[in-house]
Formats: structure tokens, sequence, C-alpha cells
């Protein structure tokens, strides 16, 4: 059951991806070009309808599916490199230094997601800026902290008491012996960090702090069809629909990714 998720959950996040690169080159349209009447209902020309000017909602959801992931996926990539440094110092070396990595990671975890964002949003001023630097914030606790927990366990074993006793130099601990038994939390985390990041981008610019009109996202498209819900409910329905339908499968995903590279924690839940 859970291979038929994973593969179902993957399936779905190739073709967003897919749509996502389609937009790129414009495949269904110009998402800014003007192709019928305001809120026309779905037809001929314009198949998930038009937007309350007139802009056909298909290159619009498109778009704002490239706009999300991007935003996302650099956040988490940057999340992943800082996390990955931070969480494997801090399990190696303990002491002062695991101390203080710790603690700066605690104070950005206590925070609630949204008020961070907004926080963030503050500083640096509404914009794709915002919402990157607010992905890497609320994202990076979590994956630092289950960072230095595996890379704790992996520095108490032979090969590096024996690599220390040979000489070996500190960025070559960390970076041959340590990362690659790492690698596996790591890559479960980035999973389910980049769907926390695309849920991020959707509050953020649902609020208006995040991408800005009239680039399109989806928390923008989805902000902009709540005004409308009841005259052109397709306006809400179609990026609220991939919302959901991107983090699920990203999250099913991560599921599938867990239990291979954590297949004892896989059995215990059987």
């Amino acid at each position: 059951m859970k291979d038929w998720l994973t593969r179902a959950g993957m399936v779905c996040l190739g073709l967003i991806v897919l749509v996502a690169l389609a937009s790129v080159v414009n495949l269904a349209g110009d998402p800014d070009e003007i192709v019928g009447p305001r809120l026309a209902p779905p037809g001929p020309g314009y198949w998930l309808g038009t937007d309350n000017l007139g802009r056909s909602m298909l290159p619009r959801i498109m778009e704002g599916i490239a706009t999300t992931l991007l935003l996302s996926s650099v956040a988490v990539l940057v999340t992943a490199a800082l996390s990955a440094v931070l969480g494997i110092v801090a399990g190696y070396r303990g002491g002062v230094v695991n101390e203080l990595i710790m603690r700066l990671v605690e104070v950005l975890y206590s925070f609630p997601a949204i008020v961070l964002a907004i926080l963030v949003a503050a500083v640096f001023g509404p914009g794709q800026l915002a919402a990157l630097a607010s992905i890497v914030l609320v994202t990076i606790p979590l994956m630092t902290r289950l960072v230095r927990a595996a890379a704790v366990g992996v520095a108490q074993r032979d090969y590096v008491t024996a690599a220390i006793i040979s000489g070996a130099r500190l960025p070559r601990i960390l970076g041959r012996h340590l990362l690659p038994n790492v690698a596996g939390t790591i890559a479960v985390q980035v999973t389910y960090a980049l769907s926390v990041g695309i849920a991020v981008e959707g509050g953020l610019s649902f609020l208006g702090f995040g991408v800005q009109p009239p680039q399109a996202s989806l928390g923008v498209l989805i902000q902009q069809g709540t005004t409308y819900m009841t005259a052109a409910p397709w306006m809400i329905t179609g990026p609220g629909v991939v919302f959901v339908v991107a983090v699920l499968a990203i999250n099913v995903v991560g599921d599938g990714l867990r239990d291979r590279f954590e297949p004892r924690q896989a059995r215990s839940l059987v």
C-alpha cells in the first residue's frame, strides 16, 4: 500500500514539475494577457475560466505553480545546506559549539511559523525575498535538530574514531564520514521542508506579505479567488486543488523516503 502511495505521489509531483516547466515557455499562453470577459466560466479559449481582469486562469495557475515551486525549492536547498553544516558541526563537536547552535535553533523554533514569516516580511518588505527568507527560517530549526541527532550517533562509531586517530583533518571527517551517513535524514527532511515551504509561501502571499501581484503564485491566486468565491468559484478552486495536491504528494514521497532510509522506524509502525 505504501509503495503504491509513494509512486502515486511521485507521479503527481512529477506532473506538477512538468506544468511548472511548461509555464516558463508560456505553453498555455501569456498569463497577463486579457483573453475574454471578466469572470467568465470555464469554456473554449479559457478552459479554467477567467479572472477579475479577463485573464485566462490556466496560464495564471501554471505561473503560480512555477513561482511557488521555485521559491520553495531554492529556500529548501539553502535550508538543507545550512542545516547540514550546523547539525553536523553541533553533533560532532558538542560542548559550547553544540550549545550555541542548538540554543539559536530553539529560539527560531519557539516562534509560530506564520508569526516568524510576518516578522521577516516586516524587515525585508513584502516580496519574493521575504518569502524566501521566511521559508528558510521556518524550516531550518527542525532539520538542524534532526541532522544533529543523526550526527551524534555517527560521531561515536569506530570508523570515525579511527579517522581521528589517523590524524584526518576536521573537514575530511565531517565531509567523508559524517555527511554521507546523515544524507538519508537530510533527504527525508528536505521533502517535508518543501511541503512546509509551499504552505509558508501560500500563507504569506495570502496575507499580502509574499509574492506581489501581478506576478502569480498559489498564495496570490487563492487570495484573489476568495474575493470572488461566490461569483467565480473557479478562481479559487483551481489553485486551491493544486496547492492541496502538491503538499499531499510531497508528504507522501517523504513518507516513502523515510521508510527506505529509516527501515527500523518503518517496521515499528506496522
